[in-house]
């Protein structure tokens, strides 16, 4: 459920560039979603620079863009899955004011459940095999216990985080690890890196600055706001 890659095995076959379109697709539709149906407004200057940070990341990892019908369609599941998913954690905590934890803990058992229930089914469609039929060594039950570990790790800080800030500006974090990837991907493991990639890495880091700037801004001018209401009410009273 954190930004989408639960799912995104499902539309990557030999290339990523479908995966990583629809990574990219997620703030704009949530955005979308959010002006629509909570009637939040976003400045031009930070819509301004969430685009150049897209783009920037586009340029450097989306390279082997195929489409065809099933991964159009897991794309868009994807895609609405995970905007609705972020926006409610948010919106949750916000009104009831419970924390991450208190969220996690609620919300855990009914994502598992179904999980349980139709993960076995959508995967032996998708992928032809049985995940019963599968011989589990102890090797391979330590690897799901950690892996299982990781996720759980995963969904608190993508509960802290999207209650903490807000869902684009967690997506703007995991564009940040896209980056990060990437980079210490050509440092550490000496992948092929182009011209294309350093430039797109630029422009995502210059879109995030931006970013986090304008947000800084708008938030300090919320607050003063905020807190001038109750001089201002007094002066209408007196």
């Amino acid at each position: 459920m954190a930004d989408g890659e639960d799912i995104q095995p499902l539309i990557c076959d030999n290339g990523t560039g479908m995966v990583k379109m629809t990574k990219l697709a997620i703030i704009p539709f949530t955005i979308v979603l959010e002006t629509i149906f909570l009637n939040k407004k976003f400045s031009q200057t930070i819509k301004a620079s969430l685009m150049v940070l897209l783009l920037g990341v586009g340029i450097a990892s989306v390279t082997d863009l195929q489409l065809n019908l099933l991964r159009s369609i897991m794309a868009m599941l994807t895609i609405a899955a995970t905007c609705v998913g972020q926006i409610l954690t948010n919106q949750i905590q916000r009104r009831l004011k419970v924390s991450s934890t208190q969220l996690l803990y609620q919300s855990s058992p009914y994502q598992s459940a179904v999980l349980l229930v139709t993960g076995p089914f959508v995967d032996k469609l998708l992928t032809k095999r049985d995940v019963f039929a599968f011989s589990y060594t102890t090797q391979v039950v330590a690897f799901i216990l950690l892996s299982c570990s990781i996720a759980v790790c995963v969904n608190f800080s993508t509960f802290l985080v999207i209650g903490t800030t807000s869902p684009v500006t967690y997506q703007v974090l995991g564009h940040v690890k896209t980056c990060l990837v990437l980079s210490f991907g050509y440092i550490i493991l000496k992948d092929p890196f182009s011209a294309r990639n350093v430039v797109g890495i630029l422009i995502a880091i210059f879109g995030m600055g931006l970013y986090s700037y304008y947000s800084v801004v708008e938030s300090r001018k919320k607050t003063e706001a905020a807190s001038s209401l109750p001089v201002a009410a007094q002066v209408i009273l007196n």
